[in-house]
């Protein structure tokens, strides 16, 4: 285990005045240079037993999230927006004291897929200490990300992929899936 944290500090983190910290940039870089290889890899996915893959990435879903804490990241929050439902505007609305047409107009367009996400990255709710300031009412599809244990994987491998780019852990999940044998 302390070989494995060890990698991870190494292969994703600066340490600056001996605090370890994320480094985004370093991460853009390396998931950037595995991004084809993993592509290719998690479509010859599809091909293998769907329970096994599932137990798989559950377990180094478990295993990553416990060496790499999001606060340390923030990575989702500061790149990309999660689709608002309608559910999601009224449970944000209500928590804000806000109408849901003050919330849709103050923070939220309708992109090409005709879904609510921000206007604007980072997410506005995103504090400087990468704490969430809505996290009790927050999003589902931010309370689901990186959507990496749930079931039926192979059927969101196009997701999983785009993630390996936003997500550390999902690029270390998938790194440690390519050394098993499923």
């Amino acid at each position: 285990m302390t070989r494995v944290k060890s990698l991870l500090v190494d292969r994703y983190s600066l340490v600056v005045k001996g605090i370890s910290a994320m480094d985004l940039n370093r991460f853009k870089e390396i998931s950037r240079n595995k991004s084809e290889e993993n592509r290719k890899f998690l479509q010859r996915l599809k091909n293998r037993d769907t329970r096994k893959v599932d137990d798989a990435f559950h377990h180094l879903h478990e295993e990553v999230f416990e060496e790499i804490n999001c606060l340390d990241c923030a990575n989702c929050c500061k790149t990309t927006s999660p689709i608002f439902y309608q559910a999601d505007i009224e449970r944000l609305a209500r928590g804000m004291r806000m109408k849901p047409g003050e919330f849709i107009s103050k923070y939220l367009k309708i992109d090409d897929d005709h879904d609510y996400v921000l206007t604007s990255s980072p997410c506005p709710f995103l504090g400087l200490d990468n704490y969430c300031a809505v996290y009790e009412d927050r999003p589902k599809a931010c309370r689901e990300y990186p959507h990496t244990n749930r079931k039926k994987m192979v059927q969101i491998t196009e997701l999983t992929i785009k993630n390996t780019m936003v997500c550390p852990a999902v690029l270390e999940m998938v790194e440690r899936l390519k050394k098993i044998t499923l």
